[in-house]
């Protein structure tokens, strides 16, 4: 199993438009992301399974963990690292069964109770959020903020991830919490130079 570095970046091509998934994972490879996840719901299995095996390579290449969002077939078809899974997704349990142990799994959770489930059904990770006000996704619930983040760091066994809204302004104080680490899109998808914020990002994130 690969292992899970502290700075998580999700490619979306909704957001933005400049970039491909591939493009994006080019940028992250270069900028010094530890963890890549391709994240697309709308384009077709074919062509988000055409770009999956590109960055597959890519990433092996350069020894980066690559995740697949919701899609347990494409991470198999793309030989990816693992598949991080939501709460609409295939039940984690069903995921290991096709995956291995050798393969990552991850979980979304928004609560004490979902983090928890996650873990027990055997998540390698958890991605909880949103921490902030984010546009990148609809989210019906209020940010968590640090404070539920602390909570949930302190409970919860394996690593993790902190999601929605985090950029160099405020990814000092989520770190600090003792979160595993930190996943990021808009801030740097949406960024004037997405390199430029990504490495900084990076320095933030281990100068904690």
């Amino acid at each position: 199993m690969k292992k899970l570095g502290r700075l998580y970046l999700i490619t979306d091509t909704e957001i933005q438009k400049k970039y491909s998934h591939y493009e994006i994972a080019r940028i992250a490879v270069k900028a010094g992301a530890d963890v890549i996840q391709l994240r697309d719901k709308n384009k077709p299995s074919g062509l988000i399974a055409e770009e999956a095996i590109k960055i597959s390579r890519l990433c092996k290449k350069h020894n980066i963990t690559f995740i697949i969002n919701d899609r347990v077939d494409i991470a198999m078809v793309s030989d990816a690292d693992g598949v991080h899974l939501g709460r609409t997704d295939l039940p984690i349990r069903e995921a290991r069964k096709l995956l291995g142990n050798r393969k990552i799994i991850g979980g979304t959770a928004h609560n004490l109770a979902e983090a928890l489930s996650c873990q027990a059904l055997g998540a390698d990770y958890i991605g909880y959020g949103h921490i902030y006000p984010t546009k990148t996704k609809f989210k019906p619930e209020k940010p968590k903020g640090i404070k539920k983040l602390s909570e949930i760091v302190k409970k919860i066994k394996i690593p993790v991830y902190a999601i929605g809204g985090i950029g160099p302004e405020n990814i000092t104080d989520v770190m600090c919490t003792e979160v595993h680490g930190a996943a990021v899109a808009g801030s740097v998808l949406k960024s004037s130079d997405p390199a430029k914020t990504l490495k900084n990002l990076r320095k933030l994130i281990y100068g904690c």
